[in-house]
């Protein structure tokens, strides 16, 4: 329940960002009766790392809990429209269902685990093998070319040995066609319930009291009083926490990662049977997804040979390097037809990756401090289930349950499944289970 509804001008929560998952707490802590005020220092909601994003939604993950909570936010994109509870269909983003493919490789354990968590949760999906991955693929190369390599290898595009069997596909997946959109319309949403925003604000310092923040200090000099501030600044997040008067308690590291997505043309032999298709290869170490104006969009999957680069947020370039075009070549080992520019398009981006790649929603060290970070790269598509569990994590630490000792227990709404929020602790251990990749 929200702290305070004394005065019109005052506000129980501040929420510093307003990308995807910022804009999905206004609107879920807004529908819980809290008064939200979103700061940012972009000109729109979704206007930094979240435009930039793949906007991927599948229902495949390295932990139970992570898959749990994809599935969850997969049923929020099927209906999109009736979450925001909203009739004017007007400008909403879609989500484009065309079904994920992810290649059985060693490397993965040919997705055993994945699909014991499918098993488990009653995800849909099938087993494709090599001539059904060739049929709705046509021209595909599936020859063995792990591990993963950079051009600069004088055994780049060399097969290694063996071929892919198959992979699985699973229809309960695809992408949002516009992820900067999405953001809108949960902003909007938010605002319709008289959640505010306030763009291009820059925080300079979040004050603290006898170990409480009391909101944060713009750089204009303005106090801006508030008992609850969430950190959700993506790749500044670091650089928030840096303005706390105070210890987070982190124990898991996070940092902004320079990531790179290349746009090229599919050549017409490959000839989707269908609207496209999202694939997962970890062979070759790259996602491929449907992108505007017929174009593929290719990222890595983070191998070995990609070593991680951390930049400043306020200052990277947003060129394309020759990690994107390395990335394009990787994808033709598997189509030879495809024609690689040596000047490709694409967007270069960050993402706030944690060590072990999945999110942080929790609690910190000053009361009243929270953070949802660490986000970037896989937690798109859980946007709105983050929302609400940051809603719930934030009402049970503040009526004065220990969250550290005893973590909030999250039932899913949509799914037979309750989150043990630990999953998401500052405080955890790297997560053995997880892919240590932007797949989660």
């Amino acid at each position: 329940m929200p702290t305070s509804n004394e005065t019109p001008n005052r506000h129980d929560v501040i929420i510093i960002g307003a990308g995807i998952i910022g804009c999905a707490i206004a609107l879920s802590m807004t529908r819980n009766g809290y008064k939200t005020l979103n700061v940012d220092a972009l000109p729109a909601a979704g206007y930094g790392s979240t435009s930039s994003s793949a906007a991927v939604i599948r229902t495949y993950y390295s932990t139970r809990d992570g898959t749990a909570m994809a599935l969850e936010g997969y049923h929020d994109w099927k209906n999109w429209q009736a979450y925001l509870e909203t009739e004017d269909a007007g400008e909403l983003a879609h989500f484009i269902e065309t079904g994920t493919l992810v290649m059985k490789t060693a490397s993965d354990n040919y997705q055993k685990h994945v699909l014991e968590h499918a098993d488990a949760l009653g995800i849909p999906y099938e087993h494709w093998s090599a001539d059904r991955i060739t049929q709705e693929l046509p021209g595909y190369n599936l020859d063995c070319f792990a591990p993963a390599k950079t051009m600069d290898d004088d055994d780049f595009g060399m097969p290694t040995g063996g071929a892919l069997q198959g992979g699985v596909f699973f229809p309960a997946g695809g992408y949002v066609d516009d992820p900067q959109i999405a953001a809108r319309n949960l902003k909007d949403a938010a605002a319709r319930l008289g959640a505010q925003f306030r763009f291009k604000t820059r925080i300079v310092k979040i004050p603290v009291e006898n170990n409480r923040v009391t909101g944060v200090l713009t750089e204009n000099g303005e106090h801006i009083p508030a008992p609850i501030v969430i950190n959700v600044a993506g790749p500044h997040s670091g650089k928030v926490n840096a303005l706390l008067e105070g210890e987070t308690g982190l124990k898991i590291g996070h940092r902004p990662l320079r990531q790179e997505v290349v746009q090229i043309a599919p050549p017409q032999s490959l000839n989707y049977s269908r609207e496209g298709l999202v694939v997962s290869d970890n062979d070759i170490s790259v996602y491929v997804k449907p992108g505007g104006g017929g174009q593929l969009m290719i990222g890595s999957q983070n191998p070995a040979c990609d070593p991680h680069l951390v930049e400043d947020p306020d200052d990277f370039a947003m060129d394309l390097t020759d990690r994107g075009l390395t990335y394009a070549y990787r994808y033709s080992q598997r189509v030879p037809e495809l024609g690689v520019s040596q000047h490709p398009v694409g967007v270069a981006a960050l993402y706030d990756a944690t060590d072990d790649w999945l999110p942080i929603y929790d609690r910190t060290n000053v009361d009243g401090y929270y953070l949802a970070i660490g986000t970037s790269g896989n937690q798109f598509k859980n946007a709105t289930v983050a929302g609400r569990l940051m809603t719930d994590l934030i009402g049970y630490c503040e009526a004065g349950n220990d969250h550290d000792a005893t973590p909030l227990q999250f039932k899913l709404e949509h799914v037979p499944h309750t989150l043990n929020t630990a999953t998401f602790s500052r405080k955890r251990e790297l997560t053995k289970e997880s892919s240590f990749s932007v797949l989660g």
